[in-house]
């Protein structure tokens, strides 16, 4: 007898989320498949009628958070949201919350950092930069290392400041610089 699709993609969804909750708290090296189905409430065979191995439950959380921002951006195209704005708006969605701690947190990769920096692409960014210049590649990598840094910095610090806030101060920050801050 086949499995009901919801419950097997809420045990897929319970072995995700503990995945992140445990990689936002200590290295991958250090999680074992073990550890991850006592704390799913499963055992070991079940993870792996859905993961190989952890690193394949990884891909399969970043491309998903991938695919998600590549859609958002796509879907996006005439928001009203400035060029800051609009990539990260689509990263401060409640569901991926946890997701993003873990991917973007102490414990997270420079790789996905890399991938999803290639996700936002210049369109997204509407930035008036010039095209086929030696330095644009530079003026993109700053504005978007910038933006996300300054988003996990925020996902740190447990979102305190309110998303407008947030999404104020880093469209400040790239327009004006610190001078607004800056005591007188």
């Amino acid at each position: 007898m086949k499995k009901q699709p919801q419950i097997t993609e809420k045990t897929r969804q319970v072995f995700i989320d503990v995945f992140c909750e445990l990689y936002s708290q200590k290295p991958i090296e250090k999680i074992s498949i073990q550890e991850i189905a006592n704390k799913s409430g499963y055992n070991r065979s079940t993870f792996y009628q859905y993961f190989t191995d952890i690193y394949e439950l990884l891909d399969f959380v970043e491309n998903d958070l991938l695919n998600y921002i590549k859609e958002e951006l796509a879907n996006n195209e005439l928001s009203t949201h400035t060029a800051v704005q609009n990539p990260l708006h689509c990263l401060e969605n409640r569901e991926y919350l946890s997701i993003l701690n873990a991917l973007l947190g102490d414990y997270g990769s420079i790789r996905f950092l890399e991938r999803l920096k290639r996700e936002i692409t210049l369109d997204s960014l509407k930035l008036n930069l010039p095209e086929n210049n030696s330095i644009t590649p530079y003026l993109i990598e700053f504005h978007l290392s910038t933006s996300l840094s300054l988003f996990r910095l925020w996902l740190k610090r447990q979102k305190d400041l309110s998303p407008e806030e947030f999404f104020e101060l880093v469209e400040n920050l790239h327009t004006k610089g610190l001078a607004p801050y800056s005591k007188k």
